[in-house]
């Protein structure tokens, strides 16, 4: 596939009714495999680091992920994107959010992402506008979030059936339609149902909780916004519920611990041990959870 914008590709997703997977980079040597393995699927996929997985994992920077990438991209069939920068991290920390959301545009990412979720309505979209103004200028979409996609926090979640009973910190669809109108944002990360991978020391290894999705509430968002919905906390989702999200308006999936848990296993073999487990769950991910083999083809631009 020839080299089109990320905006585009997520634009393209949408109209063909399919998804592009996201994959996070907690270390840098799983740059390579996740790679290797988009490109061996003729799939699309983005390449993807967030803000505390250089704080709290051991991918360095974003600088450093970018460096680690130039390596071994393959642009018709991977970009860089930005993950979860947030305004307010998951321990409570005030984040320079602006500061380093503009290094990564001087550096070459593709898109990016602002995450305000933890604020108020009124100031995530002032806080938003402010990175889209900032982006936009150099020509790179964003991605923000709204909604409280949980998992990243100190301390145990509730009961995951009695968060998903309660819709604790699902978006709301009117507050979507504000929120994309007031800050031209280009993709929206939604909650409806979706949780984390734990990222304690303590909880980082465990068994993800097996999340449902509320297809009618994504309904609902998908209607009140009409742009691109992304899916953060793939992992661990039935597929069924990823089909049919991806029928009602989701086109990125955000994949993590699918894919880390595999090379924290195997790193005490060598890095080139841990490198062929993420090889081989990235082909489990992609071929059989996503159905996304071949979606290069998928996503050539209409005749």
């Amino acid at each position: 596939m020839a080299y089109v914008s990320t905006g585009e590709l997520m634009r393209r997703a949408r109209r063909a009714g399919t998804a592009i997977p996201a994959f996070n980079i907690p270390y840098l040597p799983m740059v390579e495999p996740v790679v290797k393995a988009i490109a061996d699927c003729n799939s699309v996929g983005l390449v993807v680091v967030a803000r505390l997985e250089w704080e709290k994992f051991e991918s360095r920077s974003l600088e450093a992920v970018r460096d680690e990438y130039e390596k071994f991209k393959r642009p018709g069939h991977t970009r860089l994107h930005l993950d979860h920068v947030p305004v307010i991290d998951e321990d409570d920390r005030r984040v320079d959010y602006l500061e380093i959301l503009a290094r990564a545009v001087k550096a070459g990412y593709e898109s990016i992402m602002v995450d305000g979720s933890r604020l108020p309505l009124a100031e995530n979209i002032a806080c938003t506008r402010a990175v889209v103004d900032m982006a936009h200028a150099a020509n790179v979409p964003v991605e923000a979030e709204l909604g409280a996609v949980m998992g990243h926090e100190a301390g145990p979640l509730p009961p995951y059936e009695e968060l998903f009973a309660s819709g604790k910190g699902f978006t709301d669809p009117a507050e979507a339609r504000r929120f994309v109108a007031e800050t031209g944002v280009d993709w929206l990360s939604v909650a409806i149902g979706n949780i984390h991978g734990a990222i304690s020391a303590a909880a980082k290894g465990q068994q993800k909780v097996a999340a449902r999705l509320s297809i009618e509430q994504l309904d609902r968002i998908h209607n009140a916004t009409d742009i691109p919905l992304v899916l953060h906390g793939g992992t661990g989702i039935r597929k069924e519920y990823i089909l049919r999200a991806i029928e009602h308006g989701i086109a990125k999936i955000n994949v993590a611990t699918a894919i880390r848990q595999p090379y924290e296993r195997h790193i005490e073999k060598g890095i080139a041990s841990a490198q062929a487990a993420v090889y081989e769950a990235m082909l489990s991910v992609i071929r059989e959870d996503l159905d996304a083999q071949d979606s290069a083809t998928v996503l050539e631009p209409e005749e």
